[in-house]
């Protein structure tokens, strides 16, 4: 079974981090999974405050997380890697040679992608209510899912690369 896991998205500021947070969470302290995420795209930021809040009403904190880039050291240490959308999984396959699931497909045995609020919501900005309840109700939908995807973990071991 899979020991460390890396969760990948774009800026490493939402879904990968709620799917980190989540999944800590759940597996309780002591663990014996390494959880990590990263973005394909990471810059310096905050978590917004929407995503924080979210998660610390799910009983977790996230607001010392500092948003890192995808690396080779980062690809090489994880047993299996994640993917939060199709772009994430596109780009660990171009850039590192590996196929890597979707977070729903691990979960659920569906290649349905977690899409980002300005993929689900172009026009985001001009309804902030609305884009305040898409970011929540992903927020739902991840942290509802670990139960399924850690169940179906041991089907995901050993899938991406040798050590």
């Amino acid at each position: 079974m899979a020991q460390s896991i890396l969760f990948i998205c774009t800026g490493n500021i939402f879904r990968s981090v709620a799917a980190e947070y989540a999944l800590r969470a759940q597996l309780g302290q002591p663990s014996a999974y390494q959880i990590e995420s990263a973005g394909i795209d990471a810059k310096p930021q905050k978590v917004h405050s929407v995503i924080l809040n979210r998660l610390r009403l799910k009983g977790t904190d996230p607001s010392g997380h500092v948003p890192r880039t995808v690396t080779k050291e980062l690809v090489r240490r994880n047993d299996l890697i994640i993917a939060m959308g199709l772009g994430h999984s596109e780009f660990i396959l171009a850039k590192f040679g590996l196929h890597v699931p979707l977070f729903n497909e691990v979960a659920f045995d569906k290649t349905e992608p977690i899409l980002d609020l300005h993929e689900a919501l172009p026009n985001w900005e001009r309804d902030i209510v609305e884009a305040r309840e898409y970011v929540e109700s992903v927020i739902d939908h991840i942290w509802n899912s670990i139960p399924a995807l850690m169940a179906r973990l041991p089907q995901f071991s050993g899938q991406q690369h040798p050590r």
